[in-house]
């Protein structure tokens, strides 16, 4: 993630854990509209993508941890 003050300007994925075909089709359909709904919310107060519930999950948990490593709220 890259944050100008308290903005987040950037949210890339560094590892997606889609290690099967299945996983990887829910990723690559999931992870763009999680980015996005992200930056557009500017939290990780998001909804989760129907269909991609663990992804959404983990994804969620991680930006948050990084917002908080970079006291943003």
């Amino acid at each position: 993630m890259t944050a100008s003050g308290s903005k987040i300007t950037d949210i890339s994925i560094v590892k997606d854990g889609s290690d099967d075909g299945h996983s990887f089709q829910i990723n690559s359909q999931a992870v763009p509209i999680l980015q996005s709904e992200s930056l557009s919310a500017q939290s990780a107060q998001i909804d989760g993508v129907s269909g991609a519930t663990y992804t959404s999950a983990a994804y969620v948990q991680s930006l948050q941890s990084a917002l908080d490593k970079l006291g943003i709220q």
